[in-house]
């Protein structure tokens, strides 16, 4: 069973408020609670005053569906911090070398969804989730691994040909560009000596 609450149009920056949310997303409530307690950040005691509905949301369902939930079995599945509106008063603060700037109060709003099934495990690996390499394919040791570009791929070595032995039309392959080759060769010194003279 899931339960949401949110609170809206807290003091406070939606980023200060985040850096409270991402202590307790996915653990206990208990510990969630004891966490925000003994935090110095001023958004620790809207937030669990925010969490605290939560939890009198879920036992206010669970009662409405006849169901009985231990609420220390609560976890914190979801936990956000939206941007709320920005106040800008006309007052101005003073700054520097006379200068004035603008007062800016700014609100946001948190959304704490609480849930008591079973939290997946982080340590086992879902399927489609994660490095999709085959083991076979990666380095086993570092020497193996050096031979790597910058792309990440290995180089691998020259294949040699190797053709059977009694092939007729490979020797006249090989033969031919042989052949090619000295031609060139011998058009080369053409030219040099022509060059010379």
């Amino acid at each position: 069973m899931e339960a949401i609450a949110s609170a809206k149009y807290l003091r406070g920056s939606a980023q200060k408020a985040r850096l409270v949310v991402d202590l307790i997303r996915g653990k206990d409530v208990n510990k969630a609670l004891a966490m925000l307690q003994y935090s110095s950040k001023r958004a620790a005691d809207l937030i669990a005053k925010c969490l605290r509905s939560a939890i009198a949301n879920a036992n206010e369902r669970a009662e409405k569906a006849n169901v009985a939930i231990d609420p220390d079995d609560l976890w914190v599945k979801t936990a956000f911090v939206d941007r709320g509106p920005t106040k800008n008063r006309r007052r101005v603060r003073p700054a520097p070398q006379g200068r004035a700037y603008r007062e800016q109060r700014h609100f946001c709003h948190v959304t704490i969804l609480l849930s008591n099934d079973a939290k997946p495990d982080p340590k086992v690996k879902q399927k489609g989730v994660g490095d999709s390499t085959p083991i076979a394919a990666k380095p086993a040791t570092l020497t193996e691994s050096k031979g790597r570009k910058r792309g990440g791929a290995a180089a691998a070595p020259r294949a040699k040909r190797t053709l059977p032995k009694g092939n007729a039309s490979a020797k006249a392959a090989d033969e031919e560009q042989a052949g090619s080759k000295a031609k060139a060769a011998t058009k080369r010194a053409a030219k040099k000596k022509a060059s010379k003279q």
